[in-house]
C-alpha cells in the first residue's frame, strides 16, 4: 500500500528556511504526481505545492516564490524546499501522492 513518510520539519525563525522530505513507497513513484499541503491550528488542510511526473510544478499563491517542489525520482523522494518563512507559514505540512495517500505529518513552526 502507499507509504508516504514526512520530515524535516521544526522550529525557525521569521525569515529562516527548511527542507521537507517526503520518502514514498508501495506505488511507482516515478508515475505519481505529488503535493503537498498544510493545516494551520484551528483552519482546513490547504494546498501548498504540486509537481507532475514530468516535473511540471504549481504553487499556492501565498508561498509563490518562496516555496520550491522538487523530485528526485531515483529516491523516491519529493521535497520542499521553504525560503523566507514567516509566522503565517506555522503548521503540519503533509505529502500526499495523486494515486491516494497521505503522509503523517510533519510540523513546521515558525516563531521568534
Amino acid at each position: 500500500q502507499v507509504q508516504l513518510v514526512e520530515s524535516g520539519g521544526g522550529v525557525v525563525q521569521p525569515g529562516g528556511s527548511l527542507r521537507l522530505s517526503c520518502a514514498a513507497s508501495g506505488f511507482t513513484f516515478s508515475r505519481s504526481g505529488m503535493r503537498w499541503y498544510r493545516q494551520a491550528p484551528g483552519k482546513e488542510r490547504e494546498f501548498v505545492a504540486v509537481i507532475s511526473t514530468g516535473g511540471s510544478t504549481n504553487y499556492a499563491d501565498s508561498v509563490k516564490g518562496r516555496f520550491t517542489i522538487s523530485r528526485d525520482n531515483a529516491k523516491n523522494t519529493v521535497y520542499l524546499q521553504m525560503n523566507s518563512l514567516n509566522p503565517e507559514d506555522t503548521a503540519v505540512y503533509y505529502c500526499n501522492a495523486l494515486v491516494g495517500g497521505w503522509g503523517q505529518g510533519t510540523q513546521v513552526t515558525v516563531s521568534s
